[in-house]
């Protein structure tokens, strides 16, 4: 298909195209970013004078510099693509269950619906959403018990993912403070977008997490707390209106990002409830001491064998380490770090000898 020739000279998509869209000069950055500031609230963050990145890079004439880091995550990483094989609560889930990537998806969703509707910076709050879980290792949040003892600072998914993993995008400063910053347990981000996204992460968890569990037969709606049934449903389409509502009515009367405070303790009773039943059932633990064992015995072999390591051309070349240094350590937790579930669980077997049956095996849905 070749397309169809239309006016001067310009090809057609379909043959019976009739749009048209008037004449008029292109709208490029600046006036993007003026318009922009002239609908924005206080306190938003604004595209113009932001752009400060670690290599200095000339302007994108049609774009902000918050739109071009979002266009980055998307296409400029193997590490966003890779959320699609890596663990959300379920290792190799079925169809309709989460991966790490429709987590990143649904926190943009939620991230942006707030941001929209407060007057932040939409395209930011975007990047940082989906940026924000770029960091995490194959199987859940089991990996960062893995690779913690195993590094001198310690392995946060959230630094780790705007520290190391990001790094080569040449994000700019906003988006890396609002990925580094996401989690409760880190400082609070720098603008009010990454807020947002904090608030937008645990939402979007909390209901789509408990949706997976009901569908597993783990968890009946029934089961969760009465205040929490009240305040927000049985329903995740419920459960989500109503947290996104929480958080901006709380900026449009407070001027902060936050939650009333009924609303906050139904999302807290709602989280202590998946922690419970869903994440720190015994089948989960299992799960979990599985993959760290899965995961440190991968590292060990990697940082003994620096010379198998991949090298993409970049500045520092893994190969070159001394074997058993901290130095291959780090290589090796890289390495392994980028792996989805399904690899890592591979090469377990292909390096290590590794039975499968001695490997995480998922929900079985026969019992």
């Amino acid at each position: 298909m070749r397309g169809v020739e239309g006016a001067a000279q310009v090809r057609l998509a379909h043959a019976d195209s009739s749009s048209k869209v008037g004449e008029s000069p292109l709208v490029d950055r600046r006036a993007r970013e003026e318009a922009e500031e002239a609908a924005a609230a206080p306190g938003a963050t604004m595209s113009r004078g932001a752009g400060n990145r670690a290599v200095e890079e000339e302007a994108d004439p049609t774009r902000t510099c918050f739109e071009r880091d979002r266009d980055r995550i998307l296409h400029g990483t193997t590490a966003f693509r890779r959320l699609a094989g890596k663990t959300q609560v379920f290792i190799f889930p079925e169809d309709h269950q989460r991966t790490r990537l429709t987590h990143a998806l649904e926190v943009a969703q939620v991230a942006t619906a707030i941001s929209r509707a407060c007057g932040l910076n939409v395209a930011l709050t975007d990047a940082i959403a989906l940026g924000h879980d770029c960091g995490h290792g194959p199987g859940g949040h089991a990996s960062e018990d893995a690779f913690s003892p195993l590094l001198a600072e310690g392995y946060d998914h959230a630094v780790w993912g705007a520290d190391v993993v990001l790094a080569p995008l040449n994000l700019c400063v906003e988006t890396l403070d609002g990925i580094r910053n996401h989690s409760w347990s880190r400082p609070a981000p720098a603008t009010p977008e990454g807020e947002v996204v904090s608030w937008a992460d645990r939402i979007a968890y909390v209901c789509h997490d408990f949706e997976d569990a009901v569908h597993a037969g783990i968890v009946t709606p029934s089961m969760l707390p009465t205040a929490v049934r009240e305040r927000c449903g049985e329903r995740r389409s419920r459960q989500l209106g109503a947290f996104i509502a929480a958080v901006v009515d709380a900026v449009v009367t407070t001027g902060q990002v936050g939650m009333a405070s009924p609303m906050a303790e139904a999302l807290s009773e709602f989280r202590r409830f998946n922690y419970e039943h869903i994440y720190m059932r015994p089948a989960s633990v299992a799960q979990s001491e599985q993959v760290i064992r899965v995961l440190q015995a991968l590292v060990d072999f990697y940082a003994d064998r620096p010379n198998t390591l991949p090298f993409d051309g970049a500045v520092h070349d893994p190969r070159g380490t001394a074997a058993g240094s901290p130095e291959a350590v780090r290589d090796a937790v890289t390495y392994v770090a980028g792996m989805t579930d399904r690899y890592a669980f591979t090469m377990a077997m292909d390096h290590l000898g590794w039975d499968p049956a001695s490997l995480p095996q998922g929900v079985d849905w026969r019992r």
